[in-house]
Order: C-alpha cells, then sequence, then structure tokens
C-alpha cells in the first residue's frame, strides 16, 4: 500500500518520485521497466556515441512505414533505464520560447503561460553561471558550459556569424535566436540526468520505494478510480495499491499505451482489441508531433573530427584525468536558432545541432573517413501522428504512426527543404573553408528544391523530441486537464512530454523536468514561491 504509485523513472518519474517523498508521511513506489544506471558510458557524456545499440536500455521502438518517407521505418529510441532519455540523450539544455507557453495557455492549458512555467524551470536548474532573473542556481538539475569543445564546433559558431546570424551564448536569455554553443545538462564533466539529479540524493530515503525491471501491465481501475497497478518483475506478477494517485510517466508513446491498456482511450481501439473499457477518451494516443531532422554532411581532413578518436584515450582521459578531455563532450557540442525565409512569426522557426563526427541513421552506420554533421530540424510541424496499439499484450510494441509530412498544405516539407538549404549556406561560409572536404550526404551541391524534397524523403530522421500524445486542455478531446488529471478517471493523472499540447520551439528535456516540478506541487496543493 502506497501513497502515490509513479509509473517511469524517466525524467518526470525522477522528479515526481524525489519531490513527494520530500514528505516523510508519504510512501512512495517508483517502477522502472528497466535497470538501474551502473552503466559508465551512460555517465561518460560522449558514451552516448556506444549507447545507440544497446537495447538493454533503450525499447528500440520503429514508426510504421511512413508514406511521406518513401515507406521507411523509423528508428525511435527511448531511454529504459533510471532516468530515461535523460541517461541516453545528448544533454543539450533548452525550453523553447515564451511563446510557446503562452500558446498552451491560449489553447486550454489554463495555468501554463511562461510567467506560470518559469519558477518551475528556476526551481529545477542549478546553473554553473550563476542565478538571475532567468537562471536558477539552486536546482538539482545541473547546467554548465561544456569543457570540451571540438574545434570544428567553434569553427560552426563562426560560420554561422558570417552567415549573417548573431552570436548568442545563451539560448534561454532574453532572446533564443543566433548561433552558440549549447549549455548541457552536466556536473563535473559527468552527464547529470534526472536520476543523477533527483533520485539519487533521495534514494536513502525510507518512505521512497524503487523497483527495477517492473513492467507496468495494466492500471487498475475500480469504480472509476485508479486504485493501483500490476506489474511484472521478473516472472512473478505483482499488484501495489495507491491510497492517493496514480501518476503515469512513460513518455509521449509509452504513455498513451498503457492508458489503452487499462481500458482508458478510444472506444473503438479498445473494442478492436478486445479491451473493456473504463473511460472512452478519444484523444488518447492521438496529436503525436515531433521534430523531424534532415543531416548534411560532409568529409573534413583526419584527425580533427571525432570518426577515429581513441576511444581508449577518450575513456583514460575521463576516468582516470577528472573527466577531461573529449570524453565530457556531448557531442552535439553547438548549433542555434535561426528564422527561414518561411517563418510565421518572430520566433526562430529551425533548430541547428553541430556534430563534429559523421552521423548516418543515427551513427548506427559507421562511415569510412572523417567528417561533420549539420543537423537541421523545423521546430513547429503541423503534422500529426498517432500511437496505436499493436494487440492486447502489453509486452508488444505499440503502433508507431509518425505521419511525418502529412498536413495537407505540404509546408512541413518545404519547411524541410529551407532546413537543408540553410544548412548548406552555413556550411559555405569562409570559416569552414579549410576544413570543408567533399559532400557525403547529399553528395551534390546543386541540387534543385526538388530534389532536396527528395533527399528529405530519403534520409530525414526523428531528433528524438515525440509529444503530445496525452494532451492538456480543456476540450473535449483533450485527456487531461489542466491538473494532468485524466477525464472520467479519479486519482489518476499523466506527468510527461505526452501532455504537452504542442511542440516546444527545443528540445524537449528541460521543459519535461519543468511539467513534472510543477506537477508535484498540483499533486501536493503547493504554489510555486
Amino acid at each position: 500500500m502506497y501513497d502515490y504509485i509513479v509509473i517511469g523513472a524517466g525524467s518526470a518519474g525522477c522528479v515526481l518520485a524525489a519531490r513527494l517523498s520530500e514528505d516523510p508521511a508519504c510512501r512512495v513506489l517508483l517502477l522502472e521497466a528497466g535497470p538501474s544506471d551502473w552503466n559508465p558510458l551512460i555517465h561518460m557524456p560522449a558514451g552516448l556515441g556506444r549507447l545507440v545499440n544497446d537495447t538493454s536500455i533503450n525499447w528500440d521502438y520503429r514508426t510504421e512505414p511512413e508514406p511521406q518517407l518513401l515507406g521507411r521505418r523509423l528508428w525511435w529510441p527511448r531511454g529504459k533505464v533510471l532516468g530515461g532519455s535523460s541517461s541516453i540523450n545528448a544533454m543539450c539544455y533548452t525550453r523553447g520560447t515564451p511563446d510557446d507557453y503562452d500558446e498552451w495557455a491560449r489553447a486550454g492549458a489554463a495555468g501554463w503561460d511562461w510567467n506560470a512555467v518559469l519558477p518551475y524551470f528556476l526551481r529545477a536548474e542549478g546553473n554553473t553561471r550563476g542565478g538571475g532573473t532567468l537562471h536558477g542556481d539552486r536546482g538539482p538539475l545541473c547546467v554548465s558550459d561544456l569543457r570540451h569543445v571540438n574545434p570544428l564546433s567553434r569553427a560552426f559558431v563562426d560560420a554561422g556569424e558570417q552567415a549573417g546570424w548573431p552570436r548568442n551564448d545563451d539560448f534561454n536569455g532574453p532572446s533564443q535566436a543566433g548561433i552558440g554553443l549549447y549549455q548541457v545538462t552536466q556536473r563535473d564533466g559527468a552527464r547529470c540526468s534526472a536520476a543523477a539529479a533527483y533520485l539519487g540524493p533521495a534514494r536513502g530515503r525510507p518512505n521512497l520505494v524503487v523497483a527495477t525491471g517492473a513492467r507496468v501491465r495494466r492500471i487498475v481501475i475500480e469504480r472509476g478510480r485508479a486504485a493501483g497497478v500490476e506489474y511484472l518483475r521478473g516472472r512473478r506478477r505483482h499488484h501495489a495499491a495507491a491510497v492517493a494517485d496514480v501518476l503515469l510517466c512513460g513518455g509521449a508513446v509509452n504513455s498513451p499505451q498503457l492508458l489503452m491498456l487499462s481500458g482508458i482511450g478510444p472506444a473503438a481501439e479498445l473494442a478492436r482489441h478486445g479491451i473493456a473499457v473504463a473511460a472512452d477518451l478519444p484523444g488518447v494516443g492521438g496529436n503525436l508531433q515531433d521534430h523531424l531532422d534532415i543531416c548534411t554532411l560532409h568529409h573534413c581532413p583526419p584527425g580533427l573530427s571525432y570518426d577515429r578518436a581513441s576511444e581508449l584515450k577518450i575513456a583514460f582521459d575521463w576516468f582516470l584525468r577528472g573527466r577531461r578531455g573529449a570524453g565530457s563532450s556531448n557531442i552535439a557540442e553547438a548549433g542555434g536558432f535561426v528564422r527561414s525565409a518561411l517563418a510565421a512569426d518572430g520566433r526562430p522557426d529551425v533548430q541547428f545541432h553541430f556534430v563534429p563526427a559523421m552521423l548516418d541513421d543515427h551513427g548506427r552506420n559507421r562511415l569510412p573517413g572523417d567528417g561533420f554533421t549539420v543537423h537541421a530540424c523545423f521546430l513547429r510541424p503541423r503534422s500529426r501522428g498517432r500511437i496505436r496499439l499493436r494487440d492486447a499484450d502489453p509486452g508488444s510494441p505499440p503502433r508507431i504512426e509518425a505521419n511525418y509530412l502529412s498536413d495537407a498544405e505540404g509546408f512541413d516539407l518545404r519547411m524541410m527543404v529551407e532546413c537543408a538549404k540553410l544548412s548548406r549556406e552555413v556550411l559555405r561560409q569562409p570559416a569552414l573553408a579549410r576544413w570543408r572536404g567533399a559532400p557525403i550526404f547529399p553528395s551534390r551541391p546543386d541540387l534543385s528544391d526538388a530534389e532536396l524534397a527528395g533527399f528529405v524523403r530519403a534520409k530525414a530522421e526523428t531528433i528524438y523530441h515525440p509529444v503530445g500524445t496525452c494532451r492538456m486542455g480543456d476540450d473535449a478531446d483533450a485527456v487531461v486537464d489542466p491538473h494532468l488529471r485524466v477525464r472520467g478517471i479519479d486519482n489518476l493523472r499523466v506527468v510527461d512530454a505526452s501532455v504537452m499540447p504542442s511542440l516546444v520551439g527545443g528540445n524537449t528535456n528541460a521543459p519535461t523536468i519543468m511539467i513534472a516540478e510543477r506537477a508535484a506541487d498540483l499533486v501536493r496543493g503547493h504554489r510555486a514561491a
């Protein structure tokens, strides 16, 4: 018997478990399907390149064949480990723009406007540069400057300035626009995941129980109330009861899947799989949004990129020389936010991530030689996808129908072509001339817009930001209300990126942690100080 059961020890789940267990009178159970975050490559930032194929800590999802991407099934890595995706991501700390959150509020998410959420960003953040009106310096999530920056990354920033974009040393400052180096979620050169930031300090509390290897099969609904959960650990089936709330933190893929397995979702979809309906919520699994990303690759002279760097030396410098050297790199060291010629308003609509290595197919396809990569994504796609059940077996992966580039006007495809063109624009600048070798993808510098569109369809991939599948709002199709309570079921909330009404203009990890910080106050009946 627990006061709170938290399902999923990802970014949001770690925050909730830590915050709710601050009250010694509350007994909290945190369930995580994956293992503990013991793997040292999780904690060495550059180790993320070696984690890419480790399915023991990765849900290893794939979309259904994408009609607008030549029928390709895109790989969707999601963290299955303490810390969730914050244990395997590139650690870039960005929040989006204030208008992103004001847009949430206008869409029916009352209390989630910028002025309301900023205190929770500040509460979470422990920025080594110090605090202020836009930054916190005492929060558990350590945000710092990179200890190691590759010369190619600095050249990219210089090239961005030459392309006409301002240098920006703080993408979370007064203006998001510009090119610069990312701040990262690291502490003293090591990854500061949500598990390291929140769960680690809380693990010694007697009122917090953390169970890894615990795959939740369903939420138990009794008389319209979430009464507990049923889960497998090893081959044993367990039941846990919740006196207060069940808090679902599975993320944009797993949260709608588990709701539907528990009888909460579109009635027709549930009936198709023989699942009894506890609450007919048509919005569950809908509104899926993600940032689609196109990579432009060039060769460079040998000896500078990370492609053939000595992994032994990198590990030696990091583990034995005070977490120094390239081992402390997040790999995606530089980037920025710019407005394209098609921008709908004053916000940047394109984000860059620059990688001083050749990344093809998420780095899983190792190319010969040396090179660098510019990632570019359209920040506010109009296409919408959905999550659906494959069958009624909790062990089966869900159907991910991302529906990239499916908007009726074709605007998303035009924007992805713009992303490719802007990438080529920055790469042709003089600052990169001494390093710029032959093009790899695309292989020619003179492609027409139609040819670039074909390049996008053949090579675009996710940049790992799925959101929106349990959307919050005040309308009939919203899955949760602005207090994150599931409609039609008492004592059940969803707390993760799935509740976002729309994508923010940037990486989604910091906003997810903010959501959980605010959710902890909503659950406890507190308000931000």
